[in-house]
């Protein structure tokens, strides 16, 4: 039996699989699925949560696109409050380790959602700083490194709980971007957040989005998430500064490519929805490799990428 235990800021984890954020909803959901456990997830990203409850954009909010998916979904949510009190004690935390989504319109209502949640027993909080940024007049935080570490450093001052902040792929220098966050913080990243994008209907001549724009997810992402991951490994390697990859994560091969380009876990979203038992396929997948690979610890597989050292210059 391979070991698939990992430790991330201290924090073991039975599975270098998780589920994330968005698709996870609160822990429950899943629960009703024949066949799923907890037990089989490395961690579980609870939904992105605000301050005060929040409805949501108008629909559409998700629509199905080639090899894909587009969400405006726009962190519907109860609330922190609500969150704590009653959706928090429903979770068994001996299945798996739960972590919470923390997101804002503001500096302070970050800081202030992350201090809510210190006082819980959930083991670490992922900040989202790719959420509009209000008073900024809609300027996406995780797109601004300088905005980004104001964040991270209120929310640091707000916590003694690792912080794991969730990088934008839509920001001009990623590598910069997790430069500047784990200079204010940050324990670890989580690499990459949905890339914007659009759908047109034809027809009515109008996007298919009631919010005209939303997230893209899925297959479509996967290389350019691992080109990200690579490129923030490159810094995080140099403060241990572990990576959680995801971005069209769909099997075990998926999930050791984002290993070899420098993450030590990974989480999947889009694919859970179509197959909620794949972490469990995609645990065995890993497990299968090691055996081949002679690899003890997923850790032994972490940034084995090799470049090409030769190239050809056309023209």
């Amino acid at each position: 039996m391979m070991d698939l235990s990992v430790n991330l800021c201290g924090i073991d984890f039975t599975s270098p699989v998780a589920m994330a954020s968005g698709n996870a909803g609160y822990g429950i959901e899943y629960q009703s699925v024949c066949g799923f456990s907890n037990r089989d997830v490395g961690a579980v990203f609870l939904k992105g949560t605000t301050l005060e409850p929040k409805l949501g954009n108008k629909p559409e909010r998700v629509m199905e696109s080639p090899c894909g998916l587009l969400n405006s979904v726009g962190l519907q949510n109860p609330g922190a409050q609500v969150v704590i009190k009653d959706y928090l004690p429903k979770l068994d935390l001996n299945e798996s380790r739960f972590i919470i989504n923390v997101s804002g319109s503001s500096v302070e209502e970050y800081a202030e959602v992350v201090r809510l949640f210190d006082q819980t027993e959930l083991p670490a909080i992922e900040i989202n700083i790719s959420c509009p940024n209000v008073k900024k007049g809609g300027a996406a935080f995780g797109n601004d490194p300088e905005m980004a570490a104001r964040v991270v450093e209120a929310c640091r001052a707000n916590t003694t709980k690792p912080l794991i902040v969730k990088l934008s792929p839509n920001q001009t220098d990623v590598a910069e971007g997790a430069r500047r966050v784990i200079d204010a913080g940050a324990d670890a990243l989580s690499a990459i957040n949905t890339l914007m994008g659009m759908q047109i209907d034809i027809h009515s001549q109008k996007p298919t989005l009631g919010n005209n724009q939303g997230g893209l997810s899925g297959p479509a992402i996967k290389p350019v998430a691992l080109l990200k991951v690579h490129q923030v490994y490159q810094v995080a390697k140099q403060h241990n500064i572990p990576i959680i990859g995801l971005g069209g994560i769909a099997s075990a091969e998926d999930a050791i490519e984002f290993f070899l380009a420098g993450a030590s876990m990974v989480a999947i979203g889009t694919a859970i929805a179509k197959d909620p038992l794949l972490i469990k396929k995609v645990n065995k997948g890993i497990a299968a490799y090691m055996r081949k690979h002679g690899y003890q610890k997923v850790s032994e597989m972490t940034g084995l990428l090799e470049l090409n050292t030769d190239t050809v210059l056309c023209g």
